[in-house]
């Protein structure tokens, strides 16, 4: 039996940032991976990195133009260079921490026996027992794919397997109208692929601004992608040379013909096979491991990170939530899943969507006393010189306190703009800071002078 001070199960974001943390404390840790083919976690893998190559590669092709057939050599060359980049960071990531001389990567498939107890599946099929006095779950979340019939068929993909077909699918078929699959939508058509988005509600990104969302599906339908909503996929046949959709809208059937078909449907906390209860490790409602503001699980030695918990699924939330568990194991136990701030985030379209904070909608619904401010991204001289005029940005703003409640940037580069807003607001800046702010010129953050002069 293996007996180290610390157990890792998963080496995504948070958990090989501890595992680091916890070695250079002086401790002795194994990290359990089940796949070499995830050191690094999801992000590296099959997610953050990769999706952002192709989404940079599909950018140059649809500014270069050409034949489909010039266009699907561009993609080919694009999956090669996503491969080159993930398998970089995976290798960089891995000796990071297996050089390390008090850490252990154990490749295997853990799971509980007791709370300080683990098995290890290896590879080989040999079993391997480890004991460590605490123990860190990391293991991430998996593809949801609901039960439609010829779901398994030879054309039909989730996310991460799509990442790896080198042949650009002429037609693409998405089901399924959130992040994930919008995002995979704008970077197919870019690519070429006529591509048609299937969501069963009714309204588009419902999460969303009102008014950012609405702009967000003119943007993708001017682009040619075609949003069918209120439907229900009734089965999926793989036909001669294509796979064939069947859903139901409006009370008519319609067959959908794909070369590759997307399911896009949500993600799942990644918890089959743990074993979590002989840990006495519970599960919330939705399937998440129940983890109190420091991570605690509901057994006193195991902690939980990432994905695994529930909740919106970023790295660098998984990072945070690193910063915690140390905090609390290594530090003063300070800080908390409650005290990180305003969480943004961004989706990567063509242009990339932003968040930080309420819709108005949010706001208006909570009782507060609202005032808005809204800008066409075509006022941004930045967005003209990109030649990337599309795009509405909206803020929120307290009339009572001046303070921002929510930004939403539809537009180039609101990626790097949201950052600033969540800043100020964790300051708990008012408005006009942003508004009379100096910022370079010409650039997109330059667009908060006027943006928030528009308040009213």
């Amino acid at each position: 039996m293996r007996k180290v001070d610390a157990a890792v199960i998963g080496f995504g974001k948070g958990g090989k940032a501890l595992a680091g943390a916890l070695a250079a404390a002086g401790k002795t840790v194994a990290l359990v991976e089940k796949s070499p083919k995830r050191y690094g976690g999801t992000c590296i893998n099959v997610a953050c990195i990769p999706t952002k190559s192709l989404v940079h590669s599909a950018a140059l092709s649809a500014a270069q133009g050409g034949t489909f057939d010039e266009r699907a050599a561009r993609y080919a060359a694009a999956i090669d260079e996503k491969d080159r980049v993930t398998g970089l960071l995976r290798g960089k990531n891995y000796h990071k921490l297996a050089d390390l001389p008090n850490v252990e990567v154990v490749d295997g498939t853990a799971s509980f026996v007791d709370a300080t107890h683990l098995e290890v599946e290896r590879p080989d099929g040999m079993r391997e027992a480890i004991e460590a006095e605490q123990v860190f779950v990391n293991t991430g979340a998996r593809p949801f794919v609901p039960p439609i019939p010829g779901v398994d068929g030879p054309r039909v993909h989730v996310s991460e397997t799509l990442l790896d077909v080198r042949t650009l699918p002429e037609r693409l078929v998405v089901i399924g109208g959130g992040y994930i699959g919008m995002e995979f939508a704008s970077l197919y058509a870019n690519f070429g692929s006529q591509v048609t988005v299937v969501q069963d509600g009714e309204e588009f990104l419902p999460r969303e601004d009102a008014e950012i969302a609405a702009a967000v599906l003119a943007s993708l339908e001017a682009r040619g992608i075609r949003v069918v909503r209120g439907a229900d996929v009734r089965r999926i046949d793989d036909g001669p040379g294509e796979a064939l959709v069947t859903v139901a809208a409006d009370g008519a059937e319609e067959r959908l013909p794909a070369d590759a078909v997307l399911v896009a449907t949500g993600r799942r906390p990644n918890v089959a096979g743990l074993n979590l209860e002989a840990a006495g490790v519970e599960l919330t409602g939705r399937g998440a491991v129940r983890t109190d503001e420091h991570l605690r699980t509901t057994a006193p030695n195991i902690w939980a990170m990432g994905d695994v918990v529930g909740g919106l699924q970023f790295t660098y939330l998984s990072l945070d939530d690193f910063r915690i568990v140390r905090d609390d194991v290594l530090g003063d136990g300070a800080r908390t899943t409650a005290n990180r701030g305003t969480v943004p985030y961004s989706v990567f379209l063509d242009p990339p969507f932003s968040r930080a904070g309420m819709t108005e909608q949010e706001a208006r619904a909570a009782g507060l006393n609202v005032k808005v401010a809204k800008l066409p991204a075509a006022a941004i001289p930045k967005a003209q010189l990109l030649q990337k005029p599309t795009g509405l940005l909206k803020a929120v703003i307290d009339a009572d306190t001046d303070l921002v409640l929510g930004v939403h940037l539809f537009c180039e580069e609101s990626y790097e703009m949201v950052n600033t807003a969540k800043l100020a607001m964790d300051a708990g800046l008012p408005y006009q800071v942003l508004r009379d702010a100096v910022y370079t010129h010409p650039t997109m953050s330059e667009a908060f002078n006027d943006l928030f002069a528009q308040v009213a």
